[in-house]
C-alpha cells in the first residue's frame, strides 16, 4: 500500500532572528519531498528588538513553561506574526485552509541549555490551529531533552532523505548556517552523525548592528574587505567546545564578542566570518572520515566571504544547496514541515547519532484547530 502523501507547511523563526520562512512541501515523511510555494517576511525593527530582550530575559529562565515580563509580550508577537504569513500566503496562493493537512512551527529559541534538561521555544502552537483552522505540531525538541538528549539539531533525518534522493555519493556533510552551526554527516546507509558546529551567523550579524547599524553582511562584502586578526581567530577557536565530544549542541550566546571588541570595524567582521568558517573545520576532525562534498543551506549560504573561507578550510567540494536544487534559504522550513508529517505518524525525530539521545524518539505535540 502506497504511502500517504501530506501537504504540509513549515514555519521557521531561527536563531538569527531575521525573520519568519514558510514553505509548503508535499511528503511522505519518509523519501519523497516535493518543493512548493514559499515566502518569507522579515521581522521589524520593533519585533527584533522584543526578541533580543526577550532572549536576553530567558537567561534567567528554569522552567520552560514560565513567560516572565517581555517573554509573554514576545510568544504573542511570534504567534500574531506567524499566522498572518501563513494566512497571506494561503490567500496569495488561493489555498483553502482544508488543503493543508498539517503545519510545523518551530517557534522562537530563546533558551537552550540540555545540560539542565531546558530548551525553550516561544510560540503558542495551540493558539496557531485555532486562528488558522489547521492542525499544528510544535514544540519539537522537548521530549528529546527530556530523554536525555540534546534536543539539537532535529533536521538531519530530514537531510539524509534528500541526500538519498539525489543518490549523493559520501561521505557528504550538509551544513546549516543559520545564528547557530549545524551540520549533518551522511555515508551510505550509516546512520547519519549530527551536531551544531558553532556559530552560524547570530555574531558577524550582531557585530553588524553593533558598528554599522546593519542587520547583516550583505554578500560578505565588508567580511571580505577586512584581515583577519590571526591572534584573535586562535583565540576564538580555543573554545572548548570544538574539542568537547559527541553529542553536542549550542545556545545562541554561547560564544562572546569579547575577543574582537578592541579591533577595528572591518578587521572584526573578517575575524569572526573566519571564525564561523574555522569552527567547520574544527568539525571536520570529528567525523569518522573527511566529507567528498560540502553542502552549506541556510542564511550563511548567502555570505561570499564565509562560503569562500570555507572552501579554503575543507578538503572537498564546496557548494550551495540551490546548486542541487535545494532551496538554502527555505530548507529549515522544509524541514519542520517534514518533521511534522512524521510526527502525525509516529516516526522518529532524533536519534543516538544525531542528538545523543539513547534510544529514537518521537516529538512534538498535534494540536487540533476544534
Amino acid at each position: 500500500m502506497a504511502e500517504k502523501i501530506y501537504t504540509a507547511i513549515g514555519l521557521m523563526s531561527g536563531t538569527s532572528m531575521d525573520g519568519i520562512d514558510l514553505a509548503l512541501v508535499k511528503t511522505d515523511g519518509m523519501s519523497l519531498v516535493e518543493n512548493g510555494p514559499w515566502a518569507s517576511v522579515a521581522y521589524t525593527t520593533a519585533q527584533r528588538t522584543i526578541l533580543r530582550q526577550a532572549i536576553d530575559q530567558a537567561v534567567n529562565l528554569s522552567d520552560r513553561n514560565a513567560r516572565p515580563g517581555v517573554l509573554a509580550a514576545a510568544e504573542a508577537m511570534i504567534t500574531a506574526a506567524h499566522a498572518q504569513i501563513t494566512s497571506e500566503f494561503l490567500a496569495a496562493g488561493n489555498i483553502k485552509a482544508g488543503d493543508i493537512d498539517v503545519i510545523g512551527f518551530h517557534g522562537q529559541t530563546v533558551l537552550h541549555r540540555p545540560q539542565d534538561k531546558l530548551t525553550v521555544q516561544l510560540g503558542d502552537g495551540a493558539a496557531l490551529a485555532k486562528i488558522l483552522k489547521i492542525p499544528v505540531v510544535y514544540d519539537m525538541r522537548a521530549a528529546d531533552i527530556a530523554a536525555g538528549g540534546q534536543g539539537a539539531p532535529l533536521v538531519p533525518v530530514f537531510h539524509q532523505a534528500l541526500v538519498v534522493a539525489a543518490k549523493l555519493e559520501g561521505p557528504v556533510a550538509v551544513i546549516n548556517l543559520g545564528g547557530v552551526g549545524n551540520i549533518t554527516y551522511i555515508d551510505g546507509d550509516a546512520n547519519p552523525i549530527a551536531f551544531d558546529t558553532g556559530p552560524g551567523n547570530a555574531l558577524i550579524d550582531d557585530e553588524m548592528r553593533l558598528r554599522f547599524g546593519l542587520d547583516y553582511d550583505e554578500n560578505g562584502r565588508i567580511g571580505g574587505q577586512g584581515q583577519v586578526n590571526q591572534s584573535a581567530l586562535s583565540a576564538l577557536l580555543a573554545h572548548p567546545y570544538f574539542k568537547a565530544a559527541l553529542p553536542k549542541s549550542l545556545d545562541r550566546n554561547t560564544f562572546s564578542r569579547e575577543l574582537v571588541v578592541g579591533l577595528a570595524d572591518q578587521e572584526a567582521i573578517a575575524t569572526l566570518t573566519a571564525f564561523t568558517a574555522g569552527s567547520l573545520s574544527a568539525a571536520a576532525k570529528l567525523l569518522p572520515k573527511p566529507p567528498v562534498l560540502w553542502v552549506i543551506a541556510g542564511g550563511g549560504a548567502l555570505n561570499h566571504s564565509l562560503i569562500s573561507m570555507i572552501s579554503n578550510r575543507v578538503s572537498a567540494k564546496v557548494i550551495i544547496a540551490d546548486d542541487l536544487g535545494w532551496p538554502a534559504q527555505l530548507l529549515e522550513a522544509q524541514a519542520w514541515a517534514y518533521l511534522a508529517v512524521r510526527s502525525l505518524k509516529g516516526l522518529a525525530l532524533t536519534f543516538p547519532t544525531t542528538t545523543g539521545v539513547r534510544i529514537p524518539m518521537r516529538g512534538g505535540i498535534v494540536s487540533s484547530p476544534f
